[in-house]
C-alpha cells in the first residue's frame, strides 16, 4: 500500500533524460512496482523504531524516518522540490531538493525501491545470508495458501488453544515418564510397514508445522507467502513466507513465531486419541517426534522458530545483522560511539547475551565440522554400504517395506554429508570473493591475504590426507570425545594400547600364514599390560611402578586364576578418588563328550577413599552334542575394606545352552555378529550406569537363545541362565568372599556406595543367569582392568524474508 497526499501535479508525460539532466528540480522519481509502505514498525527494540517498506520480491526493508517519509512522498506526479516540501512538512524540519535528490541516488535507487531514469524497473537482489534456505521449491502461491490455511485460523480461539496445551502437556508425561518408549520402539521396527507409517506421519506433521505459521499469521491480519520446501543447513525442511507479519504488533508476530509449535502440539494430541482407538504403542513413537521437533525449533542460535520468537519479542527483526555492531561496540575505544545506543538499553543487553552466546557455539561448529570432516564421511559410507546391502537383501526378499525403510536410511545418511560440504564450499567461496574485494588496489594486501588462505587450504589438505586411521569410520565403542575427534589432526603422541582407543603394537604371524587384512581379518589374542594401582598387569612389579599404592591390602587371600576355559574379571582399586573397571566376556564352546565346568567369576574389591571398583563378567558357554557331567560356576563378590564412601560392583553373568548339532552357516553368521555387538558393549561399558548393565546382558542373553532356537539343526535344550549380583552384607563382618550370600534365580539390585570400617568389608555371591550361544569355535576372553576418572564427575537495512520452519 502506498500513502499519498496532495494533489497531482499535471503533466504531459515522463521527462527526457536531457530535461532530467538540464533540470534536476523537474525529475520526477516513480515507486517501483509492487512496493508497499507499511510503516513504522511497532514493538521495536530500536529507540528510534525504524519504518518497513516490502519489494515485490518479498523482501522487507527498514528504512530510517527521513528515508520513508520522502518514499512515502514519491507518487509518480510529484518532483523533487515538491517532493522535499512534504517531506518537510511531515518531519517538521527542513528538507531541501539536494537534500532528497542525495537520498534517492544514494540510498532509494541502489535498494530497488524506485524505478530508472528511463521508467525501467531496477534489478534487486534479495538477500542470500549463509544459514538461509538453500534450493528452494515452490509448492503454493499466496492466494492457494490463503484457501488452504484459513479454515485452520479458528483453531486459535483462546479456549481451544488452552485445551490443547493442557492435552498436550497430559500427554508428554504420560508417554516419558508413565508409559515409556520400550514397547513402542520393539513394535515399530519388528514391522517396517509400521515404521514407514510413523516416518510419513511425521514428514506430514512437519508441513502440517507450515500451517501453523500461516494460519497464526492470518489470525493477526497479515497476508502469508508462498509454501514450499528446501534445504536448510544438512536437512530438508519445509518453509512459509510469512514476512508480512512484520506489519503485525509483537502479540502477532509472536503468535505467527509459536503457531508451527501449536500445531504440533495438535499432532500430538491428535496421535493420543488414535492410540487410545487403535492400541498400536508404535504411534506414540510420534508424539516423542513432535516433541524432538518442538525442542529443536525452539533453539534461537539459528533461524529456526526460537530465533523469530526471540527477534520478535525484542523487536529487534534480524539478529544476525547485529553481531557485527554488537562485537565492535565491546571494544573499549568504540564505547561512545552513537552506534552502539540505537537500541534500547533492556534490548541491546538481550541481544549481546545472544551474540555472546551464538557466536562461540556456532564458530565451534564450524570447527568441529572441518575437524571431523574424514571420520564422518568415512561413517556415512560404511552406513550407506551397510544399508545397501541390507536394501540388495530385501528386495531379493522380495520385502518391499523393509527396502523402503532401507532407502530411507541411505537417504537419511548422505543428506547430511552433502548439506556440511556445500556449506564449506559456500563458505570458502564468500570468503575468498570477500578477501578479493577487499583488497582489490592493494597488491600487499592482497598478497598476504592469499599467503593466508593458501596455509589453511594446504593444513586441511595435509589433515584430511587419506593416511592411517583419517578416515576410519566411527567406532560404536568409541566415546565421541574432543580428543577423539582431533585425532585426524592432531594425533595422540602415546601409542600404546589403551582399551577404547586405537594404538600400535606388532603382530607375528607363523610362515606362511596369509597376512590379514581388513576384507579378511583373522582372529588374534593381543595381551595388553595394565599398570597402575590394580596390580594386574606386569607393570605393577616394575621399578617404575615402585612407589604405587600396594595392590593387596585386604585380610582375604587373592581370588585365585582362572582355568584355561574359565572367564574372571577382577577390579582392585586402592587409589583414592579413581573408578577402576574390569571386563571379562567370554564365549565357550564344548564338544560332544567334554565336561562342562566352566566358571564365570566377577570380584569387584576397593581399599581407598571415595572411590569404586566395578567388575562385570559375562559367559557365554554352547554345549554341542551329548555332555554328561554339566557343573558350571558363576559367582560374584564385592568387598570393601577401610573404605569411606566407596562403591564395589560386581556382576556375574552367565548362559548354558545345549545344543543337538552345529549350527548352520546363517545363524554362526548371525551369532558371530551379536557377539561383536556384545564385545562392543563390553568395551564400552564404562560409559554405562551401572543400574542398565544387568538389564543389558540379559537381553543379549535372550538375543543369543533366540538365534539358537531359530537353528532347525541345533535344536536348543533348556538354557540354563544365570546371575549373580552383589548387594551389601553387614558392615561389622569380616571380608571374606567365602561367605557369599546364596544362590537365586532373581537378580539382586546394584548396589549403592557403602563406607565399611577399617578391618571390615562387604562381600556377596550369587548364581547369575543366562544362557546364551555365542558366535566362536574357540574361546574368547578380555579382562582389562582400567583406571578411569569418575564418569559422573545503519540507514537502511534489509530484513530476512521470515521463512517460518
Amino acid at each position: 500500500m502506498t500513502q499519498t497526499s496532495g494533489g497531482p501535479r499535471p503533466q504531459a508525460g515522463p521527462p527526457s533524460s536531457s530535461a532530467l539532466e538540464t533540470e534536476p528540480h523537474l525529475r520526477v522519481p516513480r515507486l517501483a512496482d509492487g512496493v508497499q509502505l507499511i510503516g513504522e514498525s511497532e514493538g521495536s527494540g530500536y529507540r528510534e523504531p525504524p519504518s518497513l517498506v516490502r519489494r515485490a520480491d518479498g523482501q522487507t526493508l527498514q528504512l530510517t524516518p527521513l528515508l520513508y517519509l520522502v518514499l512515502e512522498a514519491v507518487n509518480g506526479t510529484r518532483s523533487l522540490s515538491e517532493i522535499a516540501e512534504h517531506a518537510s512538512a511531515a518531519a517538521g524540519r527542513l528538507i531541501s531538493t539536494d537534500n532528497v535528490r542525495t537520498l534517492i541516488d544514494s540510498q532509494l535507487l541502489p535498494l530497488g525501491l524506485l524505478r530508472l531514469a528511463d521508467g525501467s524497473q531496477p534489478e534487486v537482489r534479495k538477500a542470500d545470508p549463509l544459514l538461509g534456505m538453500r534450493f528452494r521449491y515452490t509448492v503454493t502461491d499466496p492466494v492457494r495458501t490463503g484457501k488452504l490455511t484459513a479454515p485452520f485460523a479458528a483453531l486459535f480461539n483462546p479456549l481451544i488453544v488452552a485445551a490443547v496445551t493442557v492435552a498436550f502437556l497430559a500427554a508428554c508425561w504420560w508417554v516419558l515418564m508413565v508409559k515409556g518408549l520400550g514397547s513402542a520402539t520393539h513394535e515399530a521396527f519388528e514391522n517396517p510397514l509400521l515404521l514407514l507409517l510413523i516416518f510419513a506421519i511425521t514428514i506430514l506433521s512437519a508441513g502440517f508445522h507450515e500451517f501453523g505459521h500461516a494460519a497464526a499469521a492470518r489470525k493477526g491480519g497479515a497476508i502469508p507467502g508462498s509454501m514450499g520446501a528446501g534445504l536448510y543447513l544438512v536437512w530438508p525442511a519445509f518453509f512459509t513466507d510469512v514476512t508480512d507479519s512484520y506489519r503485525l504488533g509483537r502479540g502477532g508476530r509472536l503468535r505467527t513465531d509459536l503457531g508451527g509449535l501449536y500445531f504440533n502440539a495438535i499432532v500430538a494430541v491428535a496421535i493420543m486419541g488414535l492410540w487410545w482407538a487403535t492400541g498400536f504403542d508404535a504411534l506414540l513413537l510420534v508424539v516423542v517426534t513432535q516433541i524432538l521437533q518442538m525442542v529443536r525449533q525452539l533453539l534461537p542460535l539459528v533461524r529456526f522458530d526460537g530465533y523469530h520468537i526471540l527477534a520478535d519479542a525484542t523487536g529487534v527483526p534480524d539478529l544476525f545483522q547485529r553481531i557485527k555492531p554488537v562485537l565492535l561496540g565491546m571494544l573499549p575505544w568504540r564505547w561512545g560511539r552513537p552506534e552502539n545506543k540505537v537500541l534500547k538499553p533492556w534490548a541491546r543487553a538481550v541481544v549481546t547475551l545472544w551474540v555472546l552466546v551464538t557466536v562461540p557455539l556456532l564458530l565451534f561448529s564450524l570447527a568441529m565440522m572441518v575437524i571431523s570432516l574424514p571420520r564422518l564421511l568415512a561413517t556415512a559410507w560404511s552406513s550407506a554400504a551397510r544399508q545397501q546391502g541390507l536394501l540388495a537383501e530385501s528386495l531379493s526378499a522380495g520385502d518391499l517395506a523393509g527396502a523402503a525403510v532401507r532407502f530411507l536410511a541411505i537417504v537419511a545418511v548422505a543428506l547430511p554429508m552433502l548439506g556440511m560440504l556445500y556449506i564449506l564450499l559456500r563458505l570458502v567461496r564468500q570468503l575468498l570473493t570477500a578477501l578479493w574485494q577487499k583488497t582489490r588496489g592493494n597488491a600487499v594486501q592482497r598478497t598476504a591475504a592469499l599467503t593466508v588462505v593458501g596455509a589453511l587450504l594446504a593444513g586441511l589438505a595435509w589433515a584430511w590426507w587419506p593416511d592411517g586411521a583419517t578416515y576410519r569410520p566411527v567406532q560404536p565403542y568409541e566415546r565421541g570425545t574432543l580428543a577423539d575427534a582431533t585425532t585426524s589432526i592432531l594425533p595422540a603422541g602415546d601409542t600404546a594400547l589403551k582399551e577404547g582407543r586405537g594404538g600400535r603394537t606388532v603382530a607375528l604371524w607363523p610362515a606362511g600364514t596369509p597376512t590379514p587384512t581388513r576384507e579378511n581379518p583373522q582372529l588374534s589374542m593381543v595381551l595388553v599390560p595394565v599398570a597402575g594401582p590394580s596390580g594386574t598387569g606386569p607393570a605393577a612389579s616394575t621399578a617404575a611402578d615402585a612407589s604405587a599404592a600396594p595392590s593387596w591390602v585386604f585380610p582375604f587371600d587373592r581370588p585365585a586364576a582362572p582355568e584355561p576355559d574359565g572367564n574372571q574379571a577382577l577390579a582392585i582399586n586402592t587409589s583414592d578418588g579413581s573408578v577402576t573397571y574390569s571386563v571379562a566376556f567370554a564365549l565357550v564352546w564344548a564338544e560332544d563328550g567334554e565336561p562342562v565346568d566352566a566358571r564365570n567369576e566377577a570380584y569387584a574389591l576397593a581399599s581407598c577413599t571415595g572411590c569404586a571398583a566395578v567388575a562385570v563378567g559375562f559367559q557365554v558357554v554352547l554345549v554341542v552334542g551329548q555332555a554328561d557331567v554339566i557343573v558350571p560356576e558363576n559367582l560374584s563378590a564385592a568387598a570393601n575394606y577401610n573404605c569411606l564412601d566407596c562403591l564395589t560392583y560386581a556382576l556375574a553373568s552367565q548362559l548354558v545352552l545345549t545344543l543337538d548339532g552345529p549350527l548352520e552357516g546363517d545363524s554362526m553368521a548371525r551369532l558371530t555378529a551379536m557377539w561383536e555387538e556384545i564385545a562392543a558393549y563390553g568395551r564400552n561399558i564404562h560409559n554405562v550406569p551401572l543400574s542398565e548393565i544387568q538389564a543389558a546382558l540379559a537381553s543379549y542373553k535372550e538375543q543369543i537363545v533366540a538365534i539358537i532356537r531359530a537353528d532347525p539343526g541345533a535344536s536348543a535344550g533348556q538354557p540354563a541362565s544365570r546371575t549373580a549380583s552383589p548387594s551389601p552384607t553387614s558392615a561389622t563382618a569380616p571380608a571374606d568372599p567365602a561367605s557369599a550370600a546364596p544362590a537365586t534365580e532373581t537378580p539382586a539390585p546394584a548396589p549403592a556406595p557403602a563406607p565399611a570400617p577399617a578391618g571390615s568389608g562387604a562381600a556377596t555371591a550369587a548364581p547369575t543367569g543366562g544362557a546364551s550361544p555365542a558366535p566362536s569355535s574357540t574361546p574368547v576372553q578380555t579382562a582389562q582392568p582400567t583406571a578411569v576418572t569418575d564418569p559422573t564427575a545503519p540507514a537502511a537495512e534489509p530484513l530476512p524474508t521470515t521463512d517460518a520452519g
